[in-house]
């Protein structure tokens, strides 16, 4: 290969482009990247940077020294419109076209919205900007927050919130915050930490509409239409209507319901999709010359939106693709980890629906975790297949790196992962 084009210059993108240099591709290296910032960190969006603990030099993730060194073109700002994998060619919003021998799709996914979330003080909270445009709404005082969703970005953005001092309202479509990844019994624990983050907790109904001043709001009922682009400045929000009938009067609204991978730039191409780019074990697309990795990639059946995933999978991924067919898989045990209310979350292994769940060290107190936190192992035939920490990292560490020296092939609880 002489010409290799990374498509996605967040997390993935970058770990990608650093594997292609490291594993010896000294050919010529593009990186396409359709936000004008240079790759950042994401997590921080929600916890540090949104309470102001933290400054934008603080989410750089490389410097001038190694962007000299990886001796990439980069093509920041510019959308992927097309790929022709024919003619080998990136087809780019602004009309230019870049030929490569080799793609690396690291595209990632975008917020969903709610229909009629054009109002005032609407706000996901995916990238950057994003977080600035939250950030500087949460300092003009105590403010009404309502935050739709309860997963991680859900809860972490409540707690933020929370800390700087608003009103702030959780609403869960489910049963139970993250009930898939971890079990009614942990879910019910972790989903604790909002009451005693002074968080209100709504559960078990949905979102119908989005009230606004004038006559700004959606009165569509179907609270998982597919992502809009914002219009120009509206009424802004002033309340949340729920299915069951209920108002919550809100300031802000933050919707964090999931997001949708990047792949309709790839429609008309010959590659398979579905909920993200499919790929085997090894992050191989239908076409050995092109990868994915990252939120965009489905890989074995499974896509993984977690920061661990993005940057294990492009060694794997740039291994195959110099190597023009799969001489690697990705077979790593799947982690995750979240900060809320001043508890650490961690959370490594498969869990399925008929596992068990024993507390193996520390307390339950009041439906919360107790003083010092817990370590909760999931079992299945006498094995351990998962394992839960609340702020207890060291024996966490422990457990994770006993649980994938044991790991074999598992099923996959795909709807658990598919929707932290």
């Amino acid at each position: 290969m002489r010409t290799v084009t990374v498509v996605g210059a967040s997390l993935s993108g970058l770990y990608a482009a650093r594997e292609l240099r490291s594993q010896g591709f000294d050919g010529r290296l593009v990186i396409v990247g359709d936000e004008i910032h240079e790759p950042y960190d994401r997590p921080p969006l929600s916890k540090d940077f949104l309470t102001g603990r933290a400054d934008e030099s603080r989410l750089a993730l490389t410097d001038a020294e190694e962007r000299a060194g990886l001796d990439a073109e980069w093509l920041l700002g510019v959308r992927a419109r097309g790929l022709d994998t024919r003619d080998r060619t990136v087809l780019l919003d602004d009309g230019r076209t870049v030929s490569t021998d080799g793609v690396v799709i690291a595209t990632g996914a975008s917020a969903r919205r709610l229909p009629g979330d054009g109002l005032t003080g609407v706000h996901t909270l995916r990238t950057l900007d994003d977080a600035r445009a939250l950030r500087a709404e949460l300092v003009h005082g105590p403010r009404r927050v309502v935050v739709i969703g309860g997963g991680f970005i859900g809860a972490e953005t409540a707690s933020s919130c929370a800390g700087l001092g608003h009103d702030v309202t959780v609403v869960e479509a489910a049963p139970l915050p993250l009930v898939l990844p971890l079990g009614p019994e942990m879910a019910a624990v972790c989903a604790a930490l909002h009451r005693r983050g002074g968080v209100e907790l709504v559960t078990g109904t949905g979102v119908a509409a989005l009230q606004g001043s004038g006559a700004g709001a959606s009165r569509d009922r179907d609270a998982t239409g597919p992502e809009r682009a914002h219009g120009p400045a509206g009424p802004a929000v002033t309340g949340v209507e729920l299915s069951d009938g209920r108002i919550l009067p809100a300031d802000v609204v933050i919707v964090g319901i999931g997001a949708t991978p990047n792949t309709g730039w790839l429609a008309g191409s010959t590659l398979a999709l579905h909920d993200g780019v499919l790929c085997d074990d090894g992050c191989v697309t239908g076409l050995p010359q092109v990868v994915a990795v990252g939120d965009v990639a489905r890989v074995g059946g499974t896509r993984a939106e977690h920061w661990t995933s993005a940057t294990e999978q492009p060694r794997v991924a740039v291994g195959n693709l110099l190597a023009g067919r799969t001489i690697g898989t990705v077979r790593a045990v799947p982690y995750f980890w979240s900060d809320q209310y001043g508890a650490r979350i961690q959370f490594a292994g498969r869990r399925q629906k008929a596992d068990t769940v024993r507390i193996a060290e520390g307390t339950i107190e009041d439906g919360a975790p107790g003083e010092g936190g817990l370590l909760a192992l999931y079992e299945r035939d006498g094995r351990t297949t998962a394992v839960l920490s609340v702020d207890r990292p060291r024996p966490f560490m422990k457990a994770r790196r006993q649980l994938a020296s044991s790991q074999g092939p598992v099923e996959q609880d795909e709807a658990a992962v598919a929707n932290l």
